[in-house]
């Protein structure tokens, strides 16, 4: 979830999730679990930090799968409209003056923080290694945005899936990325009903903390 967006209204969602999300991951430490934060493109920022250190410095585990993205699949396609699976630039709701589609981000929102402890990386493969140097096979995700990153990133849910973890979607902290008529509740329903048919269960974050 990064700091900024070139979608305002984008921004604003993360804003509003973001709060909610580190109040969880506090108490999820506090219960023992491991905090990976993936702020993709941003690793710079966090260069030389114990988190990122610890991502960097995993032993390499070998995947069972080809880590990579992993777009949408011909039946996803098929079941679901285009201004889910391909949402264009922009996912405000209403005429406002957004900007052209750009790398507005430079770290993780800092309204979510990461602590000594964590993980920082942005690396299918890194993130892998961790989960296996500690054992992992059970991965909460929660974050932005669902029908793109979420799903598809190297360490996202489809990759997760693909080497034998067993990904749980926290779908009241995720948010998805698209301008659908039907209005933005609509559509982020629509991809967590998905989520939940063709790739993992969820929960909601009242049942964490």
């Amino acid at each position: 979830m990064w700091d900024a967006h070139h979608c305002l209204s984008a921004a604003r969602r993360v804003d509003e999730l973001a709060p909610r999300v580190d109040e969880v991951l506090a108490e999820m430490r506090k219960q023992g679990a491991l905090i990976v934060h993936a702020p993709s493109d941003c690793m710079g920022f966090y260069r030389n930090s114990p988190a990122r250190t610890r991502a960097a410095s995993a032993p390499h585990a070998t995947a069972p799968a080809p880590i990579d993205w992993n777009d949408w699949q011909p039946d996803e396609l098929e079941t679901l409209p285009t201004t889910l699976t391909d949402p264009g630039p922009c996912s405000c709701e209403s005429p406002e003056p957004c900007r052209e589609r750009f790398r507005a981000w430079t770290r993780q929102t800092p309204m979510i923080h990461v602590r000594p402890e964590d993980v920082v990386s942005d690396d299918g493969q890194e993130v892998f290694n961790v989960l296996q140097q500690h054992g992992i096979g059970d991965v909460l995700v929660m974050g932005v945005h669902t029908n793109l990153c979420v799903l598809g990133r190297p360490f996202g849910i489809r990759q997760l899936v693909y080497l034998g973890m067993r990904p749980v979607l926290c779908r009241d902290l995720t948010d998805a990325f698209h301008r659908d008529g039907h209005g933005h509740e609509w559509g982020t329903d629509q991809v967590i009903a998905h989520i939940e048919r063709r790739w993992c269960p969820s929960l909601t974050s009242d049942q964490l903390a």
